[in-house]
């Protein structure tokens, strides 16, 4: 149903964007570039509507769950996993904070980096003809993240889990756009979706027009056909950049056909957003690369098991 209404909506931003389509199919560029340019203006809308609802959950609940987080106990890799499918601004950022004061166990931090979706959701939810991709990349990140959370903290042994910081304090980091965590106002409701349109809308213009090139060479397009093996270690190691680009990337890779399903979910699992600039900043460096390795090792193991048996 959801599906069908999205493409509903599609067919009526295709009207609305009809006369621009032909002003820019007179500009005198490459058909590349063309298409790259009116792909991605089609989006607009649609990444605004989805920017904004997601504001405003995240206004009203964001704080309800960053509380429940920190009363979770043996659940918390559930309660976190489930938590970072939602798309909000700025959750991995918050679980590696609540993870420095060693308020959640380093398998609820595992397990929260896994399931972040970032910008996928949004951009396929943009594209209704690729929003059937939306479930098994959120059932496959939610069940890995937590199997993953849990063996962390059942087998993998950590010291000094128990509370160290104070449970209400505030969170003083910024997500994404400069974006407060801790000080939001009714301002952003709109102010944020705005700036955030506008940061996604550039990076996929970016990586549409370097996709529709490289779909142009033969040679390139061969390159990234011959190595279904090895896609899934790439992408993992790309996924750990601390930028939405890189979820943006991969996710218009998907839609482009020009990376397997398996190696995008390597690179959404293992990346974690800003999350990990925070623990590269405020924790132990040591703990902070083996949470890289698992991540990695975790990422990786997930693809390639996905391309075999897909």
């Amino acid at each position: 149903m959801l599906i069908s209404i999205l493409e509903k909506i599609n067919g009526l931003n295709e009207t609305i964007f009809s006369p621009i389509d032909n002003l820019i199919a007179k500009l005198p560029l490459a058909d590349w570039v063309l298409d790259g340019i009116c792909d991605s203006i089609h989006l607009i809308p649609f990444l605004f509507i989805v920017f904004l609802i997601i504001e405003i959950l995240e206004f009203y609940y964001a704080d309800k769950i960053n509380q429940a987080l920190k009363k979770t106990g043996k659940s918390g890799v559930v309660v976190g996993a489930l938590a970072a499918i939602f798309p909000q601004c700025g959750f991995s950022v918050i679980a590696s904070s609540l993870y420095v004061k060693r308020i959640i166990t380093r398998g609820t931090l595992i397990a929260v980096y896994l399931s972040t979706s970032d910008e996928t959701i949004p951009i396929l939810l943009a594209t209704p003809e690729k929003a059937y991709f939306i479930i098994p990349i959120i059932g496959l990140k939610l069940f890995i993240g937590i199997l993953a959370g849990y063996f962390i903290d059942f087998v993998i042994p950590q010291k000094n889990i128990t509370v160290s910081g104070d449970i209400n304090e505030h969170i003083t980091e910024e997500g994404c756009c400069k974006h407060d965590l801790e000080h939001r106002n009714k301002r952003e409701l709109i102010i944020h979706p705005v700036l955030h349109t506008i940061n996604i809308w550039g990076f996929i213009l970016i990586v549409t027009l370097i996709l529709n090139y490289c779909l142009t060479s033969v040679a390139i397009t061969g390159l990234i056909a011959g190595s279904r093996f090895w896609q899934p270690v790439a992408a993992a190691f790309v996924g750990l950049i601390p930028n939405c680009a890189i979820s943006i990337g991969l996710t218009m890779m998907l839609i482009k056909g020009t990376i397997s399903f398996g190696a995008v979910i390597s690179g959404l699992l293992s990346n974690a957003g800003l999350g990990l600039l925070v623990l590269l900043k405020n924790n132990d460096f040591k703990d902070t690369l083996k949470i890289i390795f698992i991540l990695l090792i975790v990422s990786i193991i997930s693809g390639m098991t996905i391309n075999l048996l897909s």
